[in-house]
């Protein structure tokens, strides 16, 4: 079973990279963030066309998040299920092939100490205490989670230092969700001590200096860690006219 995440950063702009990378890559389930768009003005025949089925969350101009899969989905659920009001469209859950999958596109933050950091790190807590309330099971975390992990998931961890997607505040909350599931990061597992970013800058020739973070993540359970064969980040897809800032991160399990 493979299953990806991809920030796609507008999905209408980036169709045909969308339905190539479907065909070349063949993953089985597909996470999908930043689609910019309303469930009614995705996609959908393109991808049908490409042997997937769609579930979207999506949202005008900001945010949206989509499942895309080979075979049929259950229970699915939009953002989390957790009585507060939410009008942000970052989070779509559904069971496929017997194991629950999250799509999810974590807050940005924009400046440390500011009102979006705070939200950010309250969407974090949320999500946590949500989580743990679920049915025991095989359980995938897929998306943009907005923070880098450890020194290793920054170009330069000292430029970075205390500011958003790398502070301390963002990690601990990370971290504490991690810990608290029973969550593995499946890329770390077989790639422990490799740089593997997932997202470079448009400005300042991030991509080809490879001044990239890894912010990305599969995170997965215990029983789905032991079934890890491959994992790894499509630089190719980043490559090219008008990509995604973000490449697709993906897993294999046996």
């Amino acid at each position: 079973m493979k299953i990806a995440t991809w920030n796609i950063n507008s999905v209408r702009a980036r169709v045909d990279r969308l339905v190539g990378w479907l065909k070349t890559a063949s993953p089985d389930v597909l996470c999908l963030q930043e689609l910019k768009c309303t469930d009614d003005q995705f996609p959908r025949a393109e991808v049908e066309a490409a042997g997937y089925r769609c579930c979207t969350f999506g949202q005008k101009t900001y945010n949206g998040v989509a499942l895309l899969t080979k075979g049929p989905v259950t229970g699915e659920v939009r953002n989390i299920d957790d009585g507060e009001a939410d009008e942000q469209a970052r989070l779509l859950l559904a069971t496929v092939d017997g194991v629950q999958v999250v799509s999810l596109y974590a807050p940005n933050g924009q400046e440390v100490g500011s009102e979006a950091h705070e939200y950010k790190l309250g969407w974090y807590r949320r999500l946590e205490r949500w989580l743990q309330k679920r049915p025991p099971g095989p359980l995938v975390l897929a998306g943009d989670f907005n923070v880098a992990p450890e020194d290793l998931d920054v170009w330069d961890p000292r430029l970075f230092q205390g500011r958003t997607l790398f502070s301390e505040p963002e990690r601990n909350a990370l971290r504490s969700l991690t810990r608290s599931l029973g969550l593995v990061d499946a890329v770390r597992t077989l790639h422990p001590a490799e740089p593997m970013f997932s997202w470079w800058d448009y400005r300042m020739l991030g991509f080809p200096k490879n001044h990239g973070l890894r912010i990305d993540h599969l995170l997965v359970t215990a029983d789905l860690a032991a079934r890890l064969k491959a994992a790894g980040v499509d630089r190719e897809a980043r490559k090219g006219k008008q990509p995604s800032d973000h490449a697709p991160v993906w897993i294999e399990l046996a």
